[in-house]
Protein backbone atom coordinates (compact mmCIF):
# COMPACT_ATOMS: atom_id res chain seq x y z
CA UNK A 1 0.00 0.00 0.00
CA UNK A 2 2.83 2.23 1.05
CA UNK A 3 4.69 1.65 -2.52
CA UNK A 4 1.40 2.18 -4.30
CA UNK A 5 0.90 5.62 -2.34
CA UNK A 6 4.58 6.51 -3.26
CA UNK A 7 4.26 5.84 -6.70
CA UNK A 8 1.27 7.57 -7.06
CA UNK A 9 3.00 10.20 -5.27
CA UNK A 10 5.93 10.41 -7.61
CA UNK A 11 3.55 10.14 -10.25
CA UNK A 12 1.74 13.48 -9.40
CA UNK A 13 5.16 15.13 -8.68
CA UNK A 14 6.54 13.63 -12.17
CA UNK A 15 3.03 15.45 -13.70
CA UNK A 16 3.06 18.59 -12.04
CA UNK A 17 6.74 19.07 -13.20
CA UNK A 18 5.88 18.63 -16.11
CA UNK A 19 2.78 20.90 -16.22
CA UNK A 20 4.54 23.05 -15.15
CA UNK A 21 7.33 23.41 -17.31
CA UNK A 22 4.86 22.83 -20.05
CA UNK A 23 2.76 25.96 -18.88
CA UNK A 24 6.19 28.06 -18.37
CA UNK A 25 7.57 27.12 -21.96
CA UNK A 26 3.70 28.04 -23.36
CA UNK A 27 4.22 31.29 -21.52
CA UNK A 28 7.32 32.33 -22.90
CA UNK A 29 6.39 30.95 -27.13
CA UNK A 30 3.15 32.11 -26.46
CA UNK A 31 4.52 35.98 -25.39
CA UNK A 32 7.06 35.71 -28.37
CA UNK A 33 4.39 34.42 -31.16
CA UNK A 34 1.97 37.59 -29.53
CA UNK A 35 4.40 39.75 -30.42
CA UNK A 36 5.71 38.74 -33.46
CA UNK A 37 1.83 38.85 -34.72
CA UNK A 38 2.13 42.33 -33.79
CA UNK A 39 4.63 42.33 -35.65
CA UNK A 40 2.87 41.45 -38.56
CA UNK A 41 -0.08 43.81 -38.02
CA UNK A 42 2.03 47.14 -37.61
CA UNK A 43 3.35 46.17 -40.69
CA UNK A 44 -0.29 45.71 -42.84
CA UNK A 45 -0.90 49.10 -40.54
CA UNK A 46 1.78 51.28 -41.76
CA UNK A 47 1.04 49.79 -45.33
CA UNK A 48 -1.96 51.36 -45.14
CA UNK A 49 -0.81 54.48 -43.89
CA UNK A 50 1.46 54.36 -46.69
CA UNK A 51 -1.12 53.97 -49.45
CA UNK A 52 -3.35 56.60 -48.17
CA UNK A 53 -0.27 59.19 -47.73
CA UNK A 54 1.17 58.62 -51.68
CA UNK A 55 -2.71 58.89 -52.52
CA UNK A 56 -2.88 62.17 -50.86
CA UNK A 57 0.50 63.29 -51.98
CA UNK A 58 -0.59 62.37 -55.90
CA UNK A 59 -3.88 64.58 -55.47
CA UNK A 60 -1.86 67.17 -54.00
CA UNK A 61 0.61 67.76 -56.45
CA UNK A 62 -1.93 67.94 -59.25
CA UNK A 63 -4.07 69.63 -57.33
CA UNK A 64 -1.04 72.27 -57.33
CA UNK A 65 -0.13 72.19 -60.62
CA UNK A 66 -3.89 73.06 -61.34
CA UNK A 67 -4.00 76.02 -59.53
CA UNK A 68 0.25 77.31 -60.91
CA UNK A 69 -1.86 77.06 -64.51
CA UNK A 70 -4.86 78.92 -63.11
CA UNK A 71 -6.82 80.66 -65.82
CA UNK A 72 -7.73 83.38 -63.67
CA UNK A 73 -6.41 87.17 -62.49
CA UNK A 74 -4.07 86.37 -59.66
CA UNK A 75 -6.54 86.30 -56.33
CA UNK A 76 -9.46 87.54 -58.32
CA UNK A 77 -12.77 86.31 -56.75
CA UNK A 78 -13.67 84.40 -59.91
CA UNK A 79 -9.85 82.62 -59.07
CA UNK A 80 -10.93 82.19 -56.04
CA UNK A 81 -14.36 80.74 -56.03
CA UNK A 82 -12.36 78.53 -58.57
CA UNK A 83 -10.15 77.27 -55.85
CA UNK A 84 -13.32 76.75 -53.50
CA UNK A 85 -14.50 74.48 -55.80
CA UNK A 86 -11.14 72.58 -56.50
CA UNK A 87 -11.00 71.83 -52.66
CA UNK A 88 -14.23 71.14 -52.09
CA UNK A 89 -13.80 68.34 -54.94
CA UNK A 90 -10.76 66.54 -53.40
CA UNK A 91 -10.67 63.91 -51.07
CA UNK A 92 -7.81 64.81 -48.81
CA UNK A 93 -7.29 68.58 -48.67
CA UNK A 94 -9.16 71.44 -46.75
CA UNK A 95 -7.82 74.30 -48.10
CA UNK A 96 -5.49 76.08 -50.78
CA UNK A 97 -4.44 79.30 -52.40
CA UNK A 98 -1.73 81.56 -53.29
CA UNK A 99 1.44 82.65 -51.04
CA UNK A 100 4.50 84.33 -52.17
CA UNK A 101 7.96 84.61 -50.29
CA UNK A 102 5.82 83.06 -47.16
CA UNK A 103 3.28 85.27 -46.95
CA UNK A 104 -0.40 83.76 -47.52
CA UNK A 105 -2.39 86.12 -50.34
CA UNK A 106 -5.33 84.37 -50.56
CA UNK A 107 -7.11 80.97 -49.90
CA UNK A 108 -10.25 79.07 -50.95
CA UNK A 109 -11.55 79.25 -47.24
CA UNK A 110 -9.62 82.52 -46.02
CA UNK A 111 -10.71 85.02 -48.84
CA UNK A 112 -8.09 87.54 -50.40
CA UNK A 113 -5.73 88.41 -47.54
CA UNK A 114 -5.37 92.36 -46.94
CA UNK A 115 -2.88 94.15 -45.27
CA UNK A 116 0.63 93.22 -45.01
CA UNK A 117 1.03 89.88 -44.26
CA UNK A 118 3.14 87.60 -41.62
CA UNK A 119 5.80 86.17 -43.63
CA UNK A 120 6.09 81.81 -42.91
CA UNK A 121 9.40 80.25 -43.31
CA UNK A 122 9.44 76.78 -44.66
CA UNK A 123 9.93 73.66 -42.52
CA UNK A 124 11.78 71.90 -45.11
CA UNK A 125 12.30 72.15 -48.89
CA UNK A 126 12.33 69.24 -50.95
CA UNK A 127 14.46 68.76 -54.04
CA UNK A 128 11.40 69.44 -56.73
CA UNK A 129 11.01 72.77 -55.54
CA UNK A 130 8.14 72.49 -52.90
CA UNK A 131 8.03 73.83 -49.58
CA UNK A 132 6.62 72.41 -47.02
CA UNK A 133 5.16 74.25 -44.08
CA UNK A 134 3.81 72.57 -40.28
CA UNK A 135 1.05 74.39 -38.12
CA UNK A 136 0.61 77.70 -40.34
CA UNK A 137 -0.85 79.85 -37.99
CA UNK A 138 -3.69 81.35 -40.28
CA UNK A 139 -4.60 77.73 -40.73
CA UNK A 140 -4.28 75.92 -37.84
CA UNK A 141 -7.62 73.95 -36.30
CA UNK A 142 -7.28 73.77 -33.00
CA UNK A 143 -4.22 71.44 -31.45
CA UNK A 144 -4.06 69.56 -35.02
CA UNK A 145 -1.03 69.02 -36.88
CA UNK A 146 -1.68 70.99 -39.95
CA UNK A 147 0.84 70.48 -43.22
CA UNK A 148 0.70 72.97 -46.56
CA UNK A 149 2.62 72.58 -49.33
CA UNK A 150 3.94 75.17 -51.64
CA UNK A 151 4.82 74.53 -55.42
CA UNK A 152 5.44 77.99 -57.43
CA UNK A 153 3.15 80.44 -55.99
CA UNK A 154 0.11 78.15 -55.01
CA UNK A 155 0.18 75.76 -51.88
CA UNK A 156 -2.38 73.25 -50.62
CA UNK A 157 -3.28 72.35 -47.04
CA UNK A 158 -3.96 68.88 -46.00
CA UNK A 159 -6.97 68.08 -44.18
CA UNK A 160 -5.84 67.19 -40.36
CA UNK A 161 -9.16 65.08 -40.11
CA UNK A 162 -7.66 62.36 -42.50
CA UNK A 163 -5.78 61.21 -39.87
CA UNK A 164 -9.08 59.67 -37.58
CA UNK A 165 -9.44 57.55 -40.59
CA UNK A 166 -6.14 55.77 -40.20
CA UNK A 167 -6.90 55.53 -36.34
CA UNK A 168 -6.39 51.17 -35.13
CA UNK A 169 -5.40 52.26 -31.48
CA UNK A 170 -2.91 50.67 -29.28
CA UNK A 171 -1.01 51.09 -32.68
CA UNK A 172 -0.12 54.40 -33.20
CA UNK A 173 1.93 56.04 -36.18
CA UNK A 174 4.40 58.74 -37.98
CA UNK A 175 5.01 60.08 -40.83
CA UNK A 176 8.41 61.50 -41.68
CA UNK A 177 9.92 63.46 -44.25
CA UNK A 178 13.80 62.21 -45.16
CA UNK A 179 16.28 64.01 -46.61
CA UNK A 180 17.83 62.15 -49.29
CA UNK A 181 21.01 64.41 -49.22
CA UNK A 182 21.59 64.96 -45.59
CA UNK A 183 19.82 62.13 -44.11
CA UNK A 184 17.94 64.68 -41.96
CA UNK A 185 14.56 63.16 -40.27
CA UNK A 186 11.67 65.68 -39.51
CA UNK A 187 8.05 64.83 -38.51
CA UNK A 188 5.29 65.72 -40.78
CA UNK A 189 2.12 64.45 -39.20
CA UNK A 190 1.05 61.52 -36.71
CA UNK A 191 2.38 61.19 -32.95
CA UNK A 192 5.39 61.77 -31.26
CA UNK A 193 7.84 59.25 -31.07
CA UNK A 194 11.34 58.96 -29.61
CA UNK A 195 12.29 56.91 -32.06
CA UNK A 196 15.76 56.62 -33.62
CA UNK A 197 16.45 58.50 -36.75
CA UNK A 198 17.68 54.99 -38.21
CA UNK A 199 14.21 53.63 -37.32
CA UNK A 200 11.72 56.20 -38.63
CA UNK A 201 14.15 56.76 -42.29
CA UNK A 202 14.44 53.09 -43.32
CA UNK A 203 12.13 49.93 -44.34
CA UNK A 204 11.68 47.10 -41.70
CA UNK A 205 11.34 46.38 -38.39
CA UNK A 206 12.94 47.24 -35.74
CA UNK A 207 12.51 46.98 -31.29
CA UNK A 208 14.00 50.29 -29.32
CA UNK A 209 12.67 50.07 -25.50
CA UNK A 210 9.70 48.55 -24.77
CA UNK A 211 8.30 49.82 -28.02
CA UNK A 212 7.96 47.74 -31.14
CA UNK A 213 8.55 49.43 -34.86
CA UNK A 214 7.40 49.13 -38.51
CA UNK A 215 8.62 51.61 -41.06
CA UNK A 216 7.62 51.33 -44.46
CA UNK A 217 8.72 54.41 -46.82
CA UNK A 218 7.44 55.53 -49.88
CA UNK A 219 9.72 54.50 -53.29
CA UNK A 220 7.76 57.74 -54.97
CA UNK A 221 8.77 60.50 -52.03
CA UNK A 222 11.01 60.78 -49.74
CA UNK A 223 8.87 59.59 -46.92
CA UNK A 224 8.75 57.12 -44.61
CA UNK A 225 5.65 55.45 -42.12
CA UNK A 226 6.18 54.15 -39.06
CA UNK A 227 3.79 52.33 -37.05
CA UNK A 228 4.56 51.51 -33.37
CA UNK A 229 2.93 49.94 -30.08
CA UNK A 230 4.27 48.93 -26.99
CA UNK A 231 5.18 45.65 -26.03
CA UNK A 232 2.62 46.14 -23.07
CA UNK A 233 -0.67 47.13 -25.44
CA UNK A 234 0.70 44.52 -28.11
CA UNK A 235 0.60 41.79 -25.18
CA UNK A 236 -2.58 43.31 -23.71
CA UNK A 237 -4.71 43.30 -27.41
CA UNK A 238 -3.36 39.59 -27.77
CA UNK A 239 -4.12 38.45 -23.99
CA UNK A 240 -6.72 35.77 -25.11
CA UNK A 241 -4.25 34.25 -28.04
CA UNK A 242 -1.80 34.18 -25.33
CA UNK A 243 -3.65 32.37 -22.71
CA UNK A 244 -5.07 30.18 -25.85
CA UNK A 245 -0.91 29.36 -26.08
CA UNK A 246 -0.64 28.59 -22.53
CA UNK A 247 -3.80 26.49 -22.37
CA UNK A 248 -2.49 24.60 -25.36
CA UNK A 249 0.24 23.17 -23.44
CA UNK A 250 -0.04 19.98 -22.02
CA UNK A 251 2.59 17.39 -20.46
CA UNK A 252 3.91 15.78 -22.89
CA UNK A 253 2.21 17.51 -25.44
CA UNK A 254 3.09 21.30 -25.06
CA UNK A 255 6.16 21.64 -27.46
CA UNK A 256 3.94 19.94 -30.12
CA UNK A 257 1.05 21.83 -29.25
CA UNK A 258 3.04 25.32 -29.72
CA UNK A 259 4.86 23.98 -32.80
CA UNK A 260 1.05 23.38 -34.33
CA UNK A 261 0.18 26.95 -33.38
CA UNK A 262 3.14 28.36 -34.31
CA UNK A 263 3.09 27.28 -37.85
CA UNK A 264 -0.99 28.21 -38.01
CA UNK A 265 -0.66 31.63 -36.73
CA UNK A 266 1.80 32.04 -39.67
CA UNK A 267 -0.88 31.24 -42.30
CA UNK A 268 -3.42 33.69 -40.53
CA UNK A 269 -2.10 36.58 -42.31
CA UNK A 270 -5.26 38.46 -43.79
CA UNK A 271 -3.66 38.03 -47.29
CA UNK A 272 -3.19 34.32 -46.59
CA UNK A 273 -7.31 34.30 -45.17
CA UNK A 274 -8.30 36.05 -48.12
CA UNK A 275 -6.68 33.89 -51.02
CA UNK A 276 -7.94 31.07 -48.87
CA UNK A 277 -11.71 32.69 -48.44
CA UNK A 278 -11.52 33.52 -52.37
CA UNK A 279 -10.01 29.98 -53.56
CA UNK A 280 -12.77 28.43 -50.96
CA UNK A 281 -15.55 30.64 -52.35
CA UNK A 282 -16.63 32.28 -48.87
CA UNK A 283 -16.95 35.66 -50.31
CA UNK A 284 -20.64 36.87 -49.88
CA UNK A 285 -22.57 39.32 -52.11
CA UNK A 286 -24.96 41.41 -51.71
CA UNK A 287 -27.46 43.92 -53.17
CA UNK A 288 -29.09 47.01 -52.93
CA UNK A 289 -31.83 48.33 -54.62
CA UNK A 290 -31.60 51.40 -57.28
CA UNK A 291 -34.95 52.62 -57.89
CA UNK A 292 -36.36 55.29 -59.72
CA UNK A 293 -36.93 58.00 -57.50
CA UNK A 294 -40.40 59.10 -59.51
CA UNK A 295 -42.17 56.23 -58.95
CA UNK A 296 -40.02 54.44 -56.87
CA UNK A 297 -40.01 50.68 -58.93
CA UNK A 298 -36.75 49.13 -58.56
CA UNK A 299 -34.74 49.09 -62.26
CA UNK A 300 -31.86 46.78 -60.95
CA UNK A 301 -29.09 46.80 -57.74
CA UNK A 302 -25.84 47.02 -56.97
CA UNK A 303 -23.43 44.28 -56.07
CA UNK A 304 -21.54 44.63 -53.46
CA UNK A 305 -18.74 41.92 -51.99
CA UNK A 306 -18.63 41.20 -48.09
CA UNK A 307 -16.01 39.15 -46.26
CA UNK A 308 -15.71 37.71 -42.13
CA UNK A 309 -12.14 36.84 -41.51
CA UNK A 310 -11.37 32.91 -40.28
CA UNK A 311 -11.99 34.36 -36.55
CA UNK A 312 -15.90 35.50 -38.12
CA UNK A 313 -14.73 39.45 -37.85
CA UNK A 314 -16.26 41.47 -40.65
CA UNK A 315 -13.56 43.21 -42.86
CA UNK A 316 -14.44 46.25 -44.39
CA UNK A 317 -15.05 46.42 -47.83
CA UNK A 318 -12.55 49.41 -48.69
CA UNK A 319 -10.07 47.37 -46.61
CA UNK A 320 -10.61 44.35 -48.75
CA UNK A 321 -10.27 45.94 -52.17
CA UNK A 322 -7.85 48.10 -51.09
CA UNK A 323 -5.75 44.43 -49.89
CA UNK A 324 -6.27 43.15 -52.81
CA UNK A 325 -5.41 45.98 -55.57
CA UNK A 326 -2.27 46.28 -53.38
CA UNK A 327 -1.61 42.63 -53.93
CA UNK A 328 -2.50 42.08 -57.60
CA UNK A 329 -4.71 39.82 -57.37
CA UNK A 330 -8.45 42.19 -57.30
CA UNK A 331 -9.60 40.41 -60.63
CA UNK A 332 -10.10 37.26 -59.13
CA UNK A 333 -12.93 39.14 -56.80
CA UNK A 334 -14.17 40.85 -59.46
CA UNK A 335 -14.40 37.80 -61.43
CA UNK A 336 -15.97 35.69 -58.28
CA UNK A 337 -18.88 38.63 -57.74
CA UNK A 338 -19.50 38.32 -61.41
CA UNK A 339 -20.13 34.15 -60.99
CA UNK A 340 -22.25 35.09 -57.56
CA UNK A 341 -24.15 37.54 -60.01
CA UNK A 342 -25.11 34.91 -63.16
CA UNK A 343 -25.87 32.40 -60.33
CA UNK A 344 -27.59 34.15 -58.08
CA UNK A 345 -29.45 36.46 -60.31
CA UNK A 346 -30.16 34.65 -63.50
CA UNK A 347 -33.96 33.82 -62.62
CA UNK A 348 -34.27 37.53 -62.13
CA UNK A 349 -32.61 38.36 -65.15
CA UNK A 350 -34.63 36.16 -67.65
CA UNK A 351 -38.22 37.00 -65.73
CA UNK A 352 -37.82 40.52 -65.73
CA UNK A 353 -36.07 42.09 -68.83
CA UNK A 354 -34.54 44.97 -68.46
CA UNK A 355 -33.54 44.38 -65.04
CA UNK A 356 -29.76 45.45 -64.41
CA UNK A 357 -26.99 44.39 -61.76
CA UNK A 358 -24.21 46.70 -61.80
CA UNK A 359 -21.17 45.19 -60.63
CA UNK A 360 -17.35 47.43 -59.69
CA UNK A 361 -14.45 46.97 -61.28
CA UNK A 362 -10.70 48.16 -59.99
CA UNK A 363 -8.18 49.94 -62.26
CA UNK A 364 -6.20 46.31 -62.29
CA UNK A 365 -8.93 44.91 -64.38
CA UNK A 366 -9.10 47.98 -66.81
CA UNK A 367 -5.77 47.11 -67.83
CA UNK A 368 -5.77 43.20 -67.64
CA UNK A 369 -6.32 42.22 -70.85
CA UNK A 370 -7.81 38.82 -69.82
CA UNK A 371 -10.32 40.35 -67.62
CA UNK A 372 -12.84 40.89 -70.43
CA UNK A 373 -12.79 37.46 -72.13
CA UNK A 374 -13.24 35.78 -68.38
CA UNK A 375 -16.25 38.23 -67.70
CA UNK A 376 -17.58 37.29 -71.15
CA UNK A 377 -17.17 33.75 -70.34
CA UNK A 378 -18.74 33.66 -67.06
CA UNK A 379 -21.81 35.60 -68.41
CA UNK A 380 -21.65 33.04 -71.01
CA UNK A 381 -21.26 30.41 -69.61
CA UNK A 382 -24.51 31.48 -66.90
CA UNK A 383 -26.37 32.24 -70.33
CA UNK A 384 -27.01 36.05 -69.00
CA UNK A 385 -26.47 38.58 -71.59
CA UNK A 386 -24.16 41.58 -71.43
CA UNK A 387 -26.91 44.19 -70.89
CA UNK A 388 -27.82 42.87 -67.67
CA UNK A 389 -24.84 43.57 -66.01
CA UNK A 390 -23.99 47.07 -65.41
CA UNK A 391 -20.11 48.23 -64.99
CA UNK A 392 -19.08 50.60 -62.36
CA UNK A 393 -15.68 52.04 -62.50
CA UNK A 394 -14.36 54.68 -59.10
CA UNK A 395 -13.59 58.11 -60.56
CA UNK A 396 -10.55 58.07 -59.43
CA UNK A 397 -9.28 54.54 -61.46
CA UNK A 398 -10.34 56.65 -64.44
CA UNK A 399 -6.98 58.77 -63.78
CA UNK A 400 -4.61 57.04 -66.18
CA UNK A 401 -7.36 58.39 -69.37
CA UNK A 402 -6.23 56.63 -72.04
CA UNK A 403 -6.23 53.45 -70.62
CA UNK A 404 -9.74 53.73 -69.30
CA UNK A 405 -11.46 55.28 -72.07
CA UNK A 406 -10.65 51.92 -74.43
CA UNK A 407 -11.67 50.07 -71.58
CA UNK A 408 -14.69 51.50 -71.29
CA UNK A 409 -14.96 51.49 -75.55
CA UNK A 410 -14.51 48.20 -74.96
CA UNK A 411 -16.71 47.12 -72.27
CA UNK A 412 -19.69 49.50 -73.90
CA UNK A 413 -19.11 47.59 -77.64
CA UNK A 414 -19.86 44.23 -75.69
CA UNK A 415 -22.97 45.37 -74.60
CA UNK A 416 -22.43 46.80 -70.99
CA UNK A 417 -23.72 50.37 -69.93
CA UNK A 418 -20.70 52.27 -68.06
CA UNK A 419 -21.11 54.43 -64.97
CA UNK A 420 -18.52 56.53 -62.98
CA UNK A 421 -19.07 55.74 -59.54
CA UNK A 422 -17.92 58.01 -56.50
CA UNK A 423 -19.05 61.16 -59.05
CA UNK A 424 -17.91 64.57 -57.60
CA UNK A 425 -15.01 62.87 -55.57
CA UNK A 426 -11.97 64.24 -57.98
CA UNK A 427 -11.42 67.57 -58.59
CA UNK A 428 -10.63 67.02 -62.34
CA UNK A 429 -13.84 65.41 -62.78
CA UNK A 430 -15.66 67.86 -64.86
CA UNK A 431 -12.78 68.46 -67.24
CA UNK A 432 -12.46 65.22 -68.52
CA UNK A 433 -15.76 63.38 -67.99
CA UNK A 434 -16.80 64.53 -71.81
CA UNK A 435 -13.80 62.39 -72.78
CA UNK A 436 -15.22 59.42 -71.06
CA UNK A 437 -17.75 57.71 -73.07
CA UNK A 438 -19.72 56.03 -70.49
CA UNK A 439 -23.32 55.93 -69.82
CA UNK A 440 -23.94 57.64 -66.37
CA UNK A 441 -22.72 58.54 -62.75
CA UNK A 442 -23.16 57.78 -59.65
CA UNK A 443 -23.20 60.90 -57.65
CA UNK A 444 -21.08 60.35 -54.29
CA UNK A 445 -23.00 60.39 -51.06
CA UNK A 446 -20.83 63.41 -49.84
CA UNK A 447 -23.22 65.27 -51.87
CA UNK A 448 -26.47 63.53 -50.58
CA UNK A 449 -25.79 64.04 -47.10
CA UNK A 450 -24.79 67.23 -47.65
CA UNK A 451 -28.53 68.47 -48.76
CA UNK A 452 -30.10 70.36 -45.84
CA UNK A 453 -26.96 71.93 -44.60
CA UNK A 454 -25.71 74.84 -45.10
CA UNK A 455 -22.22 72.84 -46.60
CA UNK A 456 -20.77 74.64 -49.89
CA UNK A 457 -20.92 71.07 -51.24
CA UNK A 458 -24.32 71.19 -51.76
CA UNK A 459 -24.12 74.48 -54.33
CA UNK A 460 -21.83 71.92 -56.91
CA UNK A 461 -24.98 69.61 -56.81
CA UNK A 462 -26.83 71.59 -59.39
CA UNK A 463 -23.57 72.07 -61.51
CA UNK A 464 -23.76 68.36 -61.48
CA UNK A 465 -27.30 67.56 -62.47
CA UNK A 466 -26.88 70.09 -65.13
CA UNK A 467 -23.70 68.75 -67.22
CA UNK A 468 -25.58 65.15 -66.38
CA UNK A 469 -28.49 66.30 -68.51
CA UNK A 470 -26.10 68.71 -71.44
CA UNK A 471 -24.16 65.08 -71.56
CA UNK A 472 -27.14 63.20 -71.92
CA UNK A 473 -26.15 60.97 -68.94
CA UNK A 474 -28.18 58.76 -66.45
CA UNK A 475 -27.94 59.65 -63.23
CA UNK A 476 -27.74 57.44 -59.86
CA UNK A 477 -27.82 59.27 -56.47
CA UNK A 478 -25.65 57.39 -53.48
CA UNK A 479 -26.48 57.41 -50.29
CA UNK A 480 -30.17 58.49 -50.03
CA UNK A 481 -31.06 57.86 -46.41
CA UNK A 482 -34.07 60.31 -45.67
CA UNK A 483 -37.28 61.61 -47.84
CA UNK A 484 -35.45 65.37 -47.80
CA UNK A 485 -33.09 63.95 -49.99
CA UNK A 486 -35.21 61.83 -52.24
CA UNK A 487 -37.37 64.92 -52.56
CA UNK A 488 -34.14 67.18 -53.16
CA UNK A 489 -33.29 65.21 -56.55
CA UNK A 490 -37.08 64.00 -57.37
CA UNK A 491 -37.94 67.68 -58.24
CA UNK A 492 -34.77 67.94 -60.59
CA UNK A 493 -35.77 68.25 -64.23
CA UNK A 494 -34.14 65.05 -65.28
CA UNK A 495 -35.23 61.35 -64.12
CA UNK A 496 -32.78 60.26 -61.46
CA UNK A 497 -32.53 56.70 -59.50
CA UNK A 498 -31.33 56.19 -56.19
CA UNK A 499 -30.22 53.83 -53.88
CA UNK A 500 -29.40 53.89 -49.96
CA UNK A 501 -31.22 52.88 -46.71
CA UNK A 502 -33.96 54.94 -47.57
CA UNK A 503 -35.11 52.09 -50.43
CA UNK A 504 -33.35 49.18 -48.88
CA UNK A 505 -29.81 47.91 -47.27
CA UNK A 506 -27.77 45.72 -49.27
CA UNK A 507 -29.01 41.81 -48.47
CA UNK A 508 -28.62 38.83 -49.87
CA UNK A 509 -30.38 37.98 -53.10
CA UNK A 510 -33.50 36.69 -51.34
CA UNK A 511 -34.31 39.96 -49.92
CA UNK A 512 -33.79 41.57 -53.28
CA UNK A 513 -36.30 38.95 -54.75
CA UNK A 514 -38.78 39.73 -51.83
CA UNK A 515 -39.33 43.12 -52.41
CA UNK A 516 -39.42 42.70 -56.22
CA UNK A 517 -42.52 40.66 -55.70
CA UNK A 518 -43.83 43.11 -53.29
CA UNK A 519 -43.92 45.41 -55.92
CA UNK A 520 -45.18 43.43 -58.15
CA UNK A 521 -48.42 42.89 -56.17
CA UNK A 522 -48.79 46.58 -55.01
CA UNK A 523 -48.47 47.22 -58.71
CA UNK A 524 -51.27 44.80 -58.93
CA UNK A 525 -53.45 46.32 -56.70
CA UNK A 526 -53.42 49.44 -58.27
CA UNK A 527 -54.16 48.11 -61.39
CA UNK A 528 -57.57 45.90 -60.02
CA UNK A 529 -55.74 42.77 -60.67
CA UNK A 530 -57.80 40.70 -58.65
Amino acid sequence: MRITTTRAAITIVFTAIAALGGLLTGALLGRALVLWRAEKKLNDYALRVRSEGETASEESRALLATMNLSPYPYCSEAEIRWMRRLIFQSQYLKDGGHMREGAIDCSATLGRMSGTQEQFKPSFSRRDGTRVYQNLPPLRIGDHTVVSVELGTSFIVYSPYNLKDLDAAPMHFTVSQVDPSGGRVSRLVGEVTDARSSILSKDGWARSGDTLYATRCSTRYSSCMTAFITIADALKSGRGDYWAYIGLTGVSGALFGLACSLLYRRSRGMEQQLRRAIRGDRLRVVYQPIVQLDTGQILGAEALVRWNDEENNPVSPELLIRLAEDRGFVGEITLLVARHIVSECGALFRSRPGFRVNLNIAAADLSDEKFLPCLEQVLRGGGVGAASLGIEITESHTARLQVAKEAINELRARGHLVYIDDFGTGYSSLAYLQDLSVDGIKIDMAFTQAIGTESVTVSILPQILAMARALKLDVVVEGVETTEQAAYFAGSQQTTLAQGWLFGKPAPVGELERLLSEQCEMSAVGAGVP
